[in-house]
């Protein structure tokens, strides 16, 4: 991609003012539109050492109400080290109707690591298939990506650097790993070049910026912003357009005779003498107190997702969980429905937002598999984002799987009787009056509906690295032991 441009174009001042001053007037109206029509963007400044990214981010910015936007810097923190790679750049996704400006970008492990040799193999093969999802589970959820890459010859950079270099308020913007970049230019291009190659894609495309002269290269960014965001609302008054399809419609539940189950076999009779859980209760908690400071010397992050019927026992399966762990080193994260700022982001963020730095635990009672249950089957979302929300969160885990985190998912099954049961249990006990509400009794109304959901959640998203395991919790006692053996045994198989 970058073989063909012409590094040399420029612009006279007549021109650019022309050009500059009908863009930033049309940025100014694009900008108040975008917002309320509640169209995020994301735009993000790559390119070689010394293309000025910062100039032409602060030029870009001119025109635009400061209240509207956020520039976040990219640069690598050593807070970074204790999570995925990735997470950084989920908290920096912006929310409905607001601009995020990166200086840098997401693509640093392509260019910058992989050049100073950071990057494993392995690494290097998956990230650029990483970087696609996540920019196109955004894009499905219309988030607007503008990926511009500021382009300069070998001679300006050198020239570029010297003159930093001379002043010494600039000096120290100038690093060896720069001069190195800069003596072996042409093995740095084929490296760019093949991360261009890889990641552009149809819905977040490169926009490569002669950079040279820097008149040239502010108004290329401006009217192709400008471009971009025409595009973005025209697309948004296209989908107003499309006719609306109700709840139950876009929910698709069919009780279909041979779809495939994976509650069907489950035995609900399995049971526990009370004696019997005692002991396994104290043996396996002290096998966990331990298994956890290991966790935590060797920095394995751990993950644990609880879903299940209402009164299925996740409360009660965590608590056993939480008594062996120190509270340092854990947290539980209650899912409830998505708050306004949540409800403004997509909806993995607040799940991205919340795991666990390297060595500690989170412990999520419910989870994003909301999505494909009550936010279907109540009509919360789209068939369009249910529907691609299984792969969308097989990647979310896959990601966390390669970075190094154990991912467990707990289903705990209970039959309808003993729903019922538990449920007016609930009511006639005025300590736990509070556990049972309207809403519970009127999802069990839908129970074979909600079956049908849970079948399929099941057999699409339980994988090697992020397995459901069903637990039968007819029984309370068999159940919270059946999920701390889990726990325990597969994190010893993971500390081998």
């Amino acid at each position: 991609m970058l073989e063909k441009i012409d590094l040399k174009k420029d612009l006279d001042k007549e021109n650019y003012k022309a050009i500059m001053e009908e863009a930033d007037a049309k940025l100014g109206r694009l900008q108040r539109a975008c917002r309320e029509k509640g169209i995020p963007i994301i735009i993000l400044f790559d390119g070689y050492g010394a293309a000025g990214r910062g100039t032409a981010i602060s030029r870009f910015i001119e025109p635009l109400d400061p209240r509207g936007f956020t520039v976040y810097s990219t640069a690598e923190t050593e807070e970074d080290k204790y999570y995925p790679f990735m997470y950084k750049f989920w908290k920096m996704t912006p929310a409905k109707g607001r601009i995020n400006v990166l200086d840098g970008s997401w693509y640093r492990i392509l260019l910058e690591d992989k050049f100073a040799g950071k990057v494993s193999e392995k690494l290097q093969q998956s990230a650029p298939d990483e970087i696609v999802e996540f920019e196109r589970v955004l894009t499905d959820d219309h988030v607007l990506i503008i990926k511009f890459f500021l382009a300069i010859s070998r001679k300006e950079q050198k020239k570029r650097f010297k003159k930093l270099e001379g002043n010494k308020t600039t000096a120290w913007r100038v690093s060896k790993e720069d001069w190195k970049q800069n003596e072996k230019f042409d093995e740095y291009t084929n490296i760019i070049e093949e991360a261009l190659r890889k990641t552009d894609t149809e819905n977040a495309p490169w926009n490569i910026i002669e950079a040279e002269d820097k008149e040239f290269a502010a108004a290329k960014i401006a009217t192709t912003v400008v471009d971009r965001m025409e595009e973005a609302l025209a697309d948004y008054e296209r989908r107003q357009a499309l006719p609306k399809v109700s709840a139950e419609e876009s929910a698709c539940i069919k009780n279909d005779p041979l779809r495939a189950s994976a509650l069907a076999g489950v035995d609900l009779n399995k049971s526990l003498t009370r004696e019997e859980y005692k002991v396994r209760l104290k043996e396996l908690q002290k096998e966990l107190a331990k298994l956890h400071g290991e966790l935590y010397m060797r920095r394995i992050p751990v993950i644990l997702a609880f879903e299940g019927w209402d009164a299925g026992g996740k409360g009660g399966a965590i608590k056993r969980l939480t008594q062996a762990l120190d509270p340092r080193g854990y947290e539980v994260h209650p899912t409830a429905s998505p708050n306004d700022i949540e409800k403004a982001h997509n909806h993995l963020w607040r799940f991205w937002t919340s795991i666990p730095k390297a060595g500690h635990v989170e412990i999520f009672d419910r989870t994003w598999y909301g999505r494909v249950m009550v936010e279907r089957l109540e009509g919360f979302c789209s068939e369009d984002e249910w529907r691609r929300a299984y792969k969308e969160m097989n990647s979310m885990e896959k990601n966390w799987a390669d970075y190094g985190a154990v991912v467990l998912k707990f289903w705990m099954q209970i039959d309808k009787d003993e729903q019922e049961r538990r449920f007016t249990e609930r009511q006639n006990t005025p300590d736990k009056q509070w556990k049972i509400t309207d809403e519970d009794w009127r999802n069990r109304a839908k129970w074979d509906q909600y079956e049908v959901a849970v079948d399929e959640m099941l057999v699409k998203t339980s994988t090697t690295y992020a397995p459901w395991i069903i637990v039968e919790a007819n029984d309370k006692l068999y159940a919270r032991i059946k999920v701390l053996e889990t726990v325990v045994e597969t994190l010893k198989e993971r500390l081998k």
